[in-house]
């Protein structure tokens, strides 16, 4: 399997099993708290992370021009989002919060479409569908317990809409350092979400709530978000946010093998018809000639046929390196999914 389909998947396995946990700690610390923390035990454990990989601090690659839009996905996808979603999480069940989760693909793929010109086909289209269709069930579902039917499927849909705002926006980055990335991310959204909470008098939680909290944001949200950048890099956003629509089934699973929770026919219903739309992306295939204009930047990459410039004598090039590299201009067919070198129009 491509490398970059399991960077999706294992995204979307760590972020599914994550959203039924996050669910558990609702009912010990206000949402908003909750958001903030889960982000910041993210940028904290990625953070160091980064620092024993670099041996110590080393400045970000992120080019100039691509600062604006790290920092408004950071804005929407880590501070917007997860005080949405925390806050849904309240008045929704875990496992329906996990398949309403699946519209962040659609919304991400509708605006990949749409707003950044990346290329759909039928199958995709018709996958997409099949997922609204699951959605637009979910969103009718009467929640038992829930304090409110339709307030907490409204702030999830939000939440997805920040996320493929924040997924569209990195995607405009993912060339770059995917631990800077994610760790920068962490590090923002959580200060700002947690010194919000705090402002309005939210208490800290007991020590033992507060590291299960900051561990969930660094497996759930942190090393998630490394894995789904690589991903970005390799199959574009609609086509990782595809992948990643996994997510909810693995988190609708732990939600009901782990936590007492009940479902109606209606839940299945959704999750057949979100399943299709998942198998359909997974098994589309896109190939055609195409063209690659002249390039220059720089990502870790291995010498492949996109990849043919030399090296100082002596330079190991059989394991994948980093840096500043030129691409001819080339013109030939094979499968390719709109990564950072197949970004053509159709």
């Amino acid at each position: 399997m491509n490398q970059n389909v399991l960077y999706a998947l294992g995204a979307a396995a760590l972020f599914g099993a994550s959203t039924p946990f996050a669910k558990h700690l609702t009912g010990e610390m206000p949402p908003v708290l909750l958001a903030g923390l889960l982000y910041l035990g993210s940028g904290l454990g990625l953070s160091l992370a980064r620092l024993l990989r670099d041996g110590g601090l080393k400045p970000a690659d992120l080019p100039a021009q691509e600062w604006p839009w790290l920092l408004g996905a950071i804005f929407f996808g880590g501070v917007l989002g997860p005080m949405a979603l925390m806050l849904g999480l309240v008045s929704t069940s875990g496992a329906t919060a996990s398949l309403l989760l699946n519209l962040e693909a659609v919304l991400t793929a509708v605006m990949a479409w749409l707003v950044f010109k990346e290329n759909a086909d039928r199958r995709i289209v018709l996958g997409m569908l099949a997922i609204v269709a699951g959605g637009v069930a979910l969103g009718w579902q009467a929640d038992t317990g829930a304090s409110s039917s339709l307030t907490g499927p409204l702030l999830v849909s939000l939440a997805c809409l920040c996320w493929a705002v924040d997924n569209n926006l990195t995607r405009k980055v993912s060339a770059s350092d995917a631990l800077f990335i994610a760790s920068l991310k962490g590090l923002m959204a959580g200060t700002v979400n947690t010194a919000l909470a705090i402002s309005l008098g939210a208490a800290w939680p007991n020590l033992a709530t507060l590291a299960a909290t900051m561990l969930v944001g660094l497996v759930g949200y942190g090393v998630s978000l490394v894995l789904f950048v690589l991903a970005l890099r390799g199959l574009g956003t609609a086509r990782t946010g595809a992948y990643f629509s996994t997510a909810p089934f693995i988190g609708a699973a732990v939600a009901l093998l782990v936590f007492p929770e009940t479902t109606s026919w209606v839940f299945w219903l959704a999750a057949a018809l979100m399943a299709l739309g998942v198998w359909l992306h997974l098994t589309e295939h896109h190939a055609h000639e195409h063209v690659h204009q002249e390039l220059v930047h720089a990502h870790m990459h291995s010498h492949d046929e996109h990849h043919q410039h030399t090296h100082e004598p002596g330079t190991d090039t059989s394991a994948p390196h980093s840096h500043l590299h030129t691409h001819n201009s080339i013109r030939h067919n094979h499968p390719h999914y709109p990564d950072i070198h197949h970004r053509h129009g159709h």
